[in-house]
């Protein structure tokens, strides 16, 4: 018999799954971004090369640049686990109907 909490739990098909893991990514990849700019910050006080464009360039440039490289990757694997791939895969393939 099945406990109490696996029966609250819906079951979700492949694509909603895949969704769920993507967004949980998202987040870690923000706050993993957020952690590379602090360091990012550290490393340029440390240097005594902080100044307010150095900061507003480090910003901009280490968050979208990690946000954007785990992005497209976690996308890779979103596209993968929700079956998009195997849906191009089928539709492109021509089949003789002859």
């Amino acid at each position: 018999m099945p406990s109490p909490q696996q029966q609250a739990t819906p079951r979700l098909t492949p694509r909603a799954q895949a969704m769920h893991d993507f967004k949980r990514m998202v987040r870690w990849i923000a706050a993993a971004a957020v952690l590379m700019v602090i360091g990012a910050l550290g490393f340029l006080s440390h240097t005594d090369a902080l100044s307010i464009h150095a900061v507003i360039a480090t910003v901009l440039g280490v968050f979208f640049s990690v946000l954007l490289g785990c992005g497209l990757f976690a996308l890779a694997f979103f596209s993968d686990k929700s079956g998009h791939d195997e849906e191009v895969a089928h539709g492109s393939s021509r089949q003789d109907e002859d």
